[in-house]
C-alpha cells in the first residue's frame, strides 16, 4: 500500500488522489447580470436528495464567474456526452460567444446534445472552503441515450460498461 500523506503538507498529491475518482463532466449555465449566457465547466456535481429533488455542485471562489453563479436564481447543469469534449474545453477558460444556446424555461441558456440535463432553482448556498456548495432544486430533468464524457486522472474518456450487470449503489435493497 502506498504511504499516506497529509493534504495540507502536499496539496499536489492531494489533487492527484482526488483525480483517482472518475467523474462525469458538466457545464453549468445561467444568465449574467447583463442577460448574456454564462457557463462554467465543473466535475463537482452530485445528487443530494430525491424528495425534494436536490443536486449540488461547487464553483471555485477564484473563478471570475463565481459571483454570477452564487447570485443566480436558476441554473442548468448539463452532463456532457462522450462526443462533447470540445464543449467542455470551450467553457474551461471563458464563455464561448459562438455557442449555439437553446433558450429554456426561465430564460436559461441550454446546450443541446448532452447526456443529461437538470434545470434548477437555487435552494441553498454553503461555504466550502475555496469553493461554495450550491444546492439546486430540480424543476425539470432529461436524460438521453448518449454515452457520458468521463474525467479521470486528468484525462477524458468514455464509459465502457461491463458485460455482467450488477445493481448500482442506488438499487433498492
Amino acid at each position: 500500500m502506498p504511504p499516506a500523506f497529509r493534504p495540507e503538507a502536499d496539496p499536489r498529491a492531494f489533487r492527484r488522489a482526488l483525480g483517482a475518482f472518475a467523474t462525469g463532466v458538466t457545464v453549468v449555465t445561467t444568465r449574467g447580470r447583463d442577460g448574456r449566457p454564462v457557463g462554467i465547466t465543473a466535475n463537482s456535481f452530485a445528487s443530494l436528495s430525491l424528495d425534494p429533488p436536490l443536486v449540488l455542485w461547487s464553483p471555485a471562489r477564484a473563478s471570475r464567474r463565481f459571483g454570477v453563479f452564487v447570485e443566480a436564481e436558476a441554473f442548468a447543469i448539463h452532463v456532457l456526452a462522450a462526443d462533447q469534449q470540445a464543449v467542455c474545453d470551450a467553457f474551461v477558460r471563458a464563455d464561448p460567444v459562438d455557442m449555439p444556446f437553446l433558450t429554456g424555461p426561465e430564460g436559461l441558456p441550454l446546450i443541446g446534445g448532452c447526456h443529461a440535463r437538470f434545470l434548477c432553482r437555487r435552494h441553498a448556498v454553503f461555504d466550502g472552503g475555496d469553493h461554495a456548495i450550491l444546492v439546486g432544486r430540480v424543476f425539470e430533468a432529461m436524460r438521453s441515450e448518449a454515452e457520458p464524457l468521463v474525467f479521470h486522472g486528468g484525462r477524458y474518456g468514455s464509459f465502457a460498461p461491463r458485460a455482467d450487470r450488477h445493481p448500482g449503489p442506488d438499487a433498492a435493497s
